[in-house]
């Protein structure tokens, strides 16, 4: 494989690059590589699929931004290079893998990290860190620089428990470790999205499989950093002493990090808690969305989204409205006049009510003589609900709606507020005044 440095320095190794580019050679080089772009466009299209299907590492979203299309034209650029091995230029092919290879690296990082980590901020952010070191290592390749900064890279060391290390040795390291533990990342993705997909709707599976899901990627870091490591060369007999620090720090500084993490794991165990509930928590309530090892996702009917951490649900009163039984009560409240019939009117109210849809027929509804109020007779209509996820303002205001039509058929009407005044010194009768 050869770059345009790799003969010479200058402006003139550029210049014989540029030659055997423009030969003929390297013109056909260029068709071969874009038969073997086409190749690769033509196997992503063939295995595409439809917009709905969810984001994939291989597929990514729309096909080519996965990670197929470059292993597909890669494979096919590093067939054709050693084909065409004969030929006397090899310029285009030779940088078209080392590009190509950067893309693949690149769109692996990228599409492991969007699988594991979909909502990070953070993630994002490194990976257009990773992207711009990737291209800038490309860049220093073709430009000849990398093996002179590799060297100066080897030259500089120092001793380390009577050990030399260089900085080469470290770069290496660190470039294995966040390999192995993007290899980790994949296949806890993979696992996790096999475990969830077949969880079905039912909350009780969804939550076993989500505590599965986290046990598996906490295994497997774990597994992929003790590798990550030992390839970086730092020795597994030191982690006794690192794992006493890291105990320190857990029980001084990360306390609180570890007791979220611990209590995650409890919550999705004891299933007192799972992915669907309707919760109130903190004067705040809405539907259990998300649980993760750290916190848990609670999303409001309105849209709002609150992340309570996994602790606070263990040590605090949280109201769950759906544990044992997904049915909810509801009520409503309506004033009649005095003197009005009220058993007639309240076995009404019943049927009416009744058939209101989202309504449940058992338990059915109830109306009951709740007060006698200042301005009239207080009726309390109760009835249950089996989806409170769904609503309970727009059902409440049906059943509203129901009663008010009622009262207009039956001839009732709902009495305004009442008051009486008096008049001093006898000068006129008390008046009754409505206001």
């Amino acid at each position: 494989m050869t770059t345009p440095a790799a003969d010479a320095a200058g402006p003139a190794a550029f210049e014989t690059w540029f030659a055997r580019v423009l030969s003929v050679h390297g013109l056909t080089e260029f068709g071969v590589l874009a038969l073997c772009l086409g190749l690769a466009w033509l196997v992503v299209r063939l295995l595409r699929r439809p917009d709905t299907a969810p984001e994939s590492i291989w597929l990514g979203r729309r096909g080519y931004d996965g990670v197929l299309f470059p292993v597909v034209a890669l494979a096919a650029a590093l067939a054709a290079q050693r084909l065409l091995r004969d030929l006397p230029s090899g310029a285009v092919l030779g940088v078209a893998v080392a590009i190509l290879s950067s893309l693949l690296i690149i769109r692996l990082a990228v599409r492991v990290l969007h699988a594991a980590y979909p909502t990070s901020a953070l993630v994002r952010r490194i990976e257009r860190t990773f992207s711009w070191l990737v291209w800038i290592g490309l860049a220093m390749w073709l430009t000849g620089l990398l093996p002179v900064v590799v060297a100066e890279m080897e030259a500089l060391s120092w001793q380390m428990g009577g050990v030399r290390v260089s900085l080469r040795a470290l770069v290496e390291g660190a470039l294995s470790a966040v390999a192995v533990l993007l290899l980790m990342l994949w296949i806890s993705a993979a696992i996790e999205s096999r475990l969830l997909a077949g969880a079905g709707g039912a909350p009780e599976a969804l939550s076993v499989r989500k505590m599965a899901a986290n046990a598996t990627r906490a295994l497997l870091l774990l597994v992929g950093l003790l590798i990550a490591l030992s390839a970086a060369g730092i020795p597994l007999g030191a982690l006794g002493v690192l794992g006493g620090a890291i105990g320190v720090g857990i029980g001084f500084g990360l306390q609180k990090l570890a007791a979220n993490y611990v209590s995650g794991f409890v919550i999705l165990a004891e299933r007192s808690l799972r992915i669907g509930d309707l919760v109130r928590v903190d004067n705040f309530e809405g539907r259990i969305t998300d649980i993760s090892t750290r916190y848990t996702v609670i999303r409001s009917l309105s849209g709002r989204e609150s992340i309570v951490p996994n602790e606070m649900l263990i040590t605090s009163r949280i109201e769950n409205m759906s544990l044992s039984d997904r049915n909810m009560l509801l009520s409503t409240v309506v004033q009649v006049p005095y003197g009005t019939a009220v058993e007639p009117v309240m076995a009404a109210l019943d049927q009416t009510v009744r058939a209101v849809p989202r309504v449940l027929a058992d338990p059915g509804p109830a109306c009951r003589l709740t007060a006698f109020a200042a301005d009239g007779l207080e009726l309390t209509v109760f009835f249950w609900i089996a989806d409170p996820e769904n609503g309970q303002a727009n059902v409440r205001s049906d059943v509203n709606l129901a009663i008010l039509r009622k009262l207009g058929e039956l001839g009732i009407e709902i009495p305004f507020p009442q008051r009486v005044l008096h008049v001093a010194g006898g000068a006129a009768p008390p008046v009754a005044t409505s206001g």
